[in-house]
């Protein structure tokens, strides 16, 4: 495979990887909402169903939350740096704030909720991380 060919699948493929699902309400993401990241690293031997995740349990945590949720999106990691590589994370889920208080506010509420479902859909520890929005999509 000559450089070129090698060069353009490889972009190909991180914008792929960079690709997100999302609600209807994404144009709804301002600069200074809380964004809530669920990041799932890829591990041997673990597992995770997309479907599940994607079709049960973010719309119960969107039904949870109600209209304090301004957006949600999904990313399913494809690829590592270079295509022969594995995605860093299976998967990260993104929650979207008007702000901290409400934020805390519905994780405490329905944090439990959630945390119960996450069997249902994947054996692996996730990592979340709570950001202020800068620049929106």
């Amino acid at each position: 495979m000559n450089f070129k060919y090698s060069l353009l699948l490889f972009v190909l493929v991180l914008f792929a990887s960079c690709q997100t699902s999302t609600t209807s309400d994404a144009g709804k993401v301002e600069e200074g909402m809380i964004k809530v990241a669920i990041f799932y690293p890829n591990e041997e031997g673990k597992t995770f169903d997309m479907d599940y995740y994607a079709d049960k349990h973010m719309p119960m945590a969107a039904s949870l939350f109600g209209d304090h949720l301004k957006a949600m999106s999904i990313d399913k990691g494809l690829t590592g740096a270079t295509a022969d590589l594995p995605a860093s994370y299976v998967a990260i889920g993104y929650f979207f704030f008007a702000d901290i208080a409400t934020m805390q506010e519905q994780m405490g509420a329905n944090g439990e909720k959630l945390r119960a479902d996450v069997p249902n859909y994947t054996n692996i520890q996730p990592v979340l991380q709570v950001s202020e929005v800068q620049r929106p999509e």
